[in-house]
């Protein structure tokens, strides 16, 4: 049998640094809400592959899906020789996409392909070249990508200069004192000292910060964002990367402000588990590229489209934005009664099952606590339960149970976590007084 250290020290000679892994835990297989190593130990799954599996590892009705498209065909490229699972799923997403303008979608294949074509299109619509972005936000890991995203380590640093011509502003956090008056501020003031409105194509934003938190948008800043952008004929993009597809309760977590987005990008939890992104959009600005503008070699594969058409039934037959309410209430009751015991808890944030924890030293908001937090992660690793980390200053504990969890396996991982929190608490008490 292999040993996760065999494959840990393959791995380490083979991969390169670059590409981290929160635990040394090799998969060996998956159902639902469960991994189990290839040592045969089962793992709670309180991660979902960062949010790309709300219907579970390996669903029943994704995989029957998948395995039917095997038979016929893996691939001849939609700009070759399309196929209906493409028109399909697209004319799915253009009916659940907010407002009421047509819509239409293309399909790519990683989140950052979305990204970086919701610029594309938003440019040549525009005919304008800036973009405005949000400090906190992810929006990939391709060198636009990342000049879009508002931290510097470790997705910038040492890979400059980035894309010209992108601004940031604060994203507001009300646990860090960040208002949405502050915002509109710094847009005000980037408008009058750094770039002419006229000149920009974009604003970018995550309705939920992803990997900078878990900071859910007030839908004040939204609702402002939507007035200004059509002031000034600004393209509104929507990253419902990480918090669409059911994730926060609704659809897309920009529904929660009653906000139209003229953009939204789509990936992770689209497709079970397979890979495909997408961009969604108002059909007139859709349409701005010409023949040949967009698309990519493996963009909408079928056997994506298969499970993306599979993954809107199971969210409809199994009624899953609802339970992501569910899980959301839950874990945020439990969590606000860690709150009282501990004061490292500094802050539970939920919106539907997107559900975070921020960690800090006694109780204070000025002071993350990044050490614990890692340390958290490990211990959880340890005890059975895959949790996530994430934040601008690394202390936030992130929950992305698939919605698909059953209620025992929803309270066992919790309890599990309550553990792991206990144990990295107690050494770290018992290490200060030692020292």
């Amino acid at each position: 049998m292999t040993s996760n250290a065999e494959l840990h020290a393959r791995r380490q000679q083979a991969v390169p640094r670059g590409v981290s892994n929160s635990l040394a835990v090799y998969a060996e297989r998956a159902s639902n809400a469960e991994i189990w190593d290839v040592e045969g130990r089962r793992y709670i799954d309180f991660a979902s592959g960062i949010s790309v599996l709300n219907t579970g590892h390996v669903h029943a009705r994704v995989k029957q899906a998948i395995e039917r498209q095997l038979a016929k065909f893996t691939h001849t490229c939609f700009q070759v020789t399309p196929y209906e699972s493409y028109i399909a799923l697209a004319e799915a997403l253009n009916a659940l996409a907010p407002g009421p303008a047509p819509k239409k979608t293309i399909f790519l294949t990683t989140g950052a392909e979305a990204i970086e074509n919701a610029i594309k299109i938003a440019r040549f619509h525009t005919r304008r070249s800036a973009v405005i972005a949000f400090a906190g936000g992810f929006h990939g890991r391709t060198l636009a990508c990342i000049s879009l995203t508002g931290k510097v380590q470790p997705y910038k640093a040492g890979f400059g200069p980035m894309l010209p011509e992108v601004y940031h502003v604060p994203f507001p956090m009300a646990y860090h004192g960040v208002t949405v008056e502050d915002s509109l501020r710094a847009l005000e003031q980037l408008f009058k000292a750094d770039v002419d409105p006229a000149r920009v194509a974009a604003i970018i934003i995550e309705p939920v910060l992803g990997e900078g938190g878990f900071y859910a948008a007030p839908p004040e800043l939204l609702r402002r964002l939507r007035t200004l952008c059509d002031s000034h004929g600004i393209v509104l993009i929507a990253d419902e990367i990480q918090s669409g597809f059911g994730r926060t309760g609704r659809m897309f977590a920009i529904e929660h402000a009653g906000v139209v987005p003229d953009l939204i990008t789509i990936a992770k939890s689209v497709a079970g588990g397979v890979p495909l992104s997408a961009v969604t959009g108002k059909a007139e600005i859709m349409d701005a590229p010409g023949p040949g503008g967009l698309g990519g070699t493996f963009a909408g594969s079928p056997l994506a489209c298969a499970a993306g058409l599979a993954v809107l039934e199971v969210m409809r037959d199994e009624n899953l934005l609802s339970r992501a309410q569910d899980i959301g209430r839950f874990m945020s009751s439990r969590l606000k009664g860690l709150q009282v015991r501990f004061p490292c808890v500094g802050d539970v944030r939920a919106l539907g099952a997107m559900v975070a924890v921020e960690l800090v030293k006694n109780s204070r908001a000025d002071s993350p606590d990044a050490e614990l937090t890692r340390a958290l992660v490990q211990a959880a690793g340890r005890l059975g339960l895959v949790v996530l980390s994430c934040g601008v200053y690394s202390n936030v504990i992130r929950f992305l149970a698939p919605l698909t969890i059953p209620d025992a396996l929803l309270k066992e991982g919790f309890s599990l976590f309550e553990q792991a929190l206990e144990e990295v608490v107690g050494t770290q008490l018992k290490t200060r007084a030692a020292v």
